[in-house]
């Protein structure tokens, strides 16, 4: 498999080359060449297959033979050792749960998916990798969580200050040994462009090797398809819609690269929060950017998501073709609030607000269908929005082992402002 430029078909690189680049020289985003093609055996066997085969089987079609069978199963069994369960909340709704992995969030399964494969590249190599992510959230907590001593590799956070929640802060700056978290006095939009001009602009001199694990990156991309797969394994039906809680849109890219591969799901919605510039760019058909807005969803507080680049590339700039797989919507934070309430009080289930996004879109989607299985995505565990579940539900869930310990760690951050000069002499200092 050979992966190309969103901006440049011609220039076709390996997995590997895509994995540590990250981005395109010319700031466009690595996508597959071709769409994967699965045997027919796995779709005969996929109901009741089990997460870590499902990994195995559609990854290898995207690594090749860049990393052999076994130390990819190994990799795979390592990554997917937790449940992602698909629970009934009510009628034909249900929740895909993604927040089982170690630090609660559903970027785990990509973060740790790219850790082992950077370090699998940097073991051969013998070579320094530094890792430059922005985060609205989850992802700096997921990244850190799999990046932990990996040797040979760095990494260095880029968050909003005063923007992502206490215990997704706790979970950027409480690691220490190679993490560092960068506190921007910005949103996440600024943290992202930082990281782009960073990837464009950065002389490493051939001292490092830079690449990003924003779902701009291909290994964070690919392993989350795995969990579409997983979702129809467990429900066992081919006509299933599917929601998904929308930011950066690198969620929902995964769903699509199941969908090209065969994967029979009748339709998606990207369900949004205030950041609704996808809804409108289906309603108009122009694609219009603005900055982002600050809600109580916050990992999907993003004004121009990357991963739109790709989705638009997939759909040949249509927005017709776009509007015909995926629909999008956008939700107040009253409406998300109202929803956690209604969920917990009729339901007995807790969401945290982006699965609220979520169950919004679904039941928006479907309306009075009864018959059509819907699923949304839980991206997140509700205590990682205490403050939002509590004021929404009146109850305080119980705290995970993991998030607890993390609460009485010590922050430590470096405060910079949205100014490139600053991170750039970081940078500099660190590693020229």
């Amino acid at each position: 498999m050979q992966y190309i430029s969103t901006r440049d078909k011609n220039l076709k690189i390996s997995f590997e080359q895509a994995v540590k680049r990250g981005l395109a020289p010319n700031k466009g985003l690595f996508v597959p060449e071709n769409y994967i093609t699965l045997p027919k055996e796995f779709w005969d066997n996929l109901y009741g297959m089990s997460l870590q085969e499902i990994g195995y089987q559609v990854g290898r079609q995207y690594v090749g033979d860049e990393i052999p069978d076994d130390d990819f199963r190994q990799i795979c069994n390592e990554v997917l050792n937790f449940d992602i369960p698909l629970v009934n909340v009510k009628d034909n709704i249900y929740s895909l749960e993604l927040f089982h992995g170690p630090t609660c969030a559903f970027k785990d399964v990509g973060a740790r998916f790219m850790a082992r494969c950077l370090g699998y590249f940097s073991r051969q190599r013998n070579e320094k990798t530094v890792i430059l992510v922005a985060t609205s959230g989850d992802t700096g907590s997921a990244v850190a969580n799999g990046f932990l001593n990996v040797p040979g590799v760095d990494v260095i956070i880029l968050y909003p200050s005063g923007k992502v929640s206490e215990i997704q802060e706790k979970q950027l700056t409480t690691n220490g040994g190679n993490i560092t978290a960068l506190e921007v006095d910005g949103v996440f939009d600024d943290c992202q462009a930082l990281v782009k001009t960073a990837f464009a602009n950065f002389d490493t001199k051939d001292k490092i090797k830079l690449t990003s694990a924003n779902s701009i990156n291909i290994a964070r991309l690919i392993p989350q398809s795995f969990y579409y797969y997983y979702a129809v394994s467990q429900l066992k039906r081919d006509d299933a819609v599917i929601c998904v809680p929308s930011g950066n849109f690198g969620n929902i890219t995964g769903g699509i690269l199941a969908l090209k591969s065969g994967l029979k799901v009748k339709h998606f919605v990207a369900a949004t929060n205030a950041n609704d510039t996808v809804p409108r760019y289906l309603e108009t058909g122009v694609y219009t950017a603005k900055p982002s807005v600050q809600t109580i969803s916050n990992a999907m507080d993003v004004g121009d998501p990357s991963n739109f680049e790709r989705l638009d590339e997939i759909f040949c700039h249509s927005s017709n073709n776009f509007g015909s797989t995926i629909s999008s919507y956008s939700f107040s934070d009253d409406a998300t609030r109202q929803k956690m309430k209604d969920t917990y009080e009729n339901h007995k289930y807790i969401l945290d607000p982006h699965g609220a996004v979520g169950m919004l879109g679904i039941e928006k989607y479907l309306g009075d269908d009864k018959d059509t299985p819907g699923v949304f995505l839980e991206t997140a565990h509700p205590c990682k929005f205490l403050d939002v579940v509590q004021q929404s539900t009146g109850i305080t869930p119980q705290l995970p082992e993991a998030l607890s310990r993390c609460l009485g760690k010590e922050k430590v951050s470096i405060k910079i402002d949205n100014d490139y000069k600053q991170l750039e002499k970081i940078l500099s200092y660190r590693y020229l």
